[in-house]
């Protein structure tokens, strides 16, 4: 397969993971639809400002959904689209920064996190320059 068509399939997959995290999270909200993890893990002691918060997550699951369909977008018009996928990658490296704001170490080194942390640093510049080369 060439590796132009391997690159297609690469943001297509890619692109279906993230629509699938943003759907989750989106019609879920803060306890997400349990796709990922079980739903019971959060505690709610102030309704008012759960409703609140769990509207803003859901609009952040929307957007991260969106982020998605451009991908899989991309997987299909991948020149058209070469600027917002490079683009999109740097931004979810930067994103990925922002981890490192909890100063939470124990947290942001543990197996719940490194990978997506690792693939936010690393994976996605590299994926950003892959599709720049193309």
């Amino acid at each position: 397969m060439k590796a132009a068509k391997v690159l297609n399939v690469v943001l297509v997959l890619i692109g279906a993971t993230i629509i699938s995290l943003g759907l989750n999270i989106g019609l879920g909200g803060m306890q997400t639809l349990g796709w990922q993890m079980p739903r019971d893990f959060i505690t709610v002691t102030n309704p008012d400002v759960f409703r609140v918060q769990d509207n803003h997550i859901r609009f952040v699951g929307g957007v991260w959904f969106g982020v998605g369909v451009l991908f899989v977008l991309g997987g299909l018009a991948r020149v058209r689209l070469q600027t917002t996928l490079v683009a999109l990658c740097l931004v979810i490296a930067v994103a990925g920064l922002f981890r490192i704001s909890a100063m939470d170490m124990d947290v942001i080194l543990s197996a719940d996190i490194v990978g997506s942390l690792l693939f936010e640093l690393i994976g996605f510049p590299l994926l950003a320059l892959w599709i720049w080369r193309s």
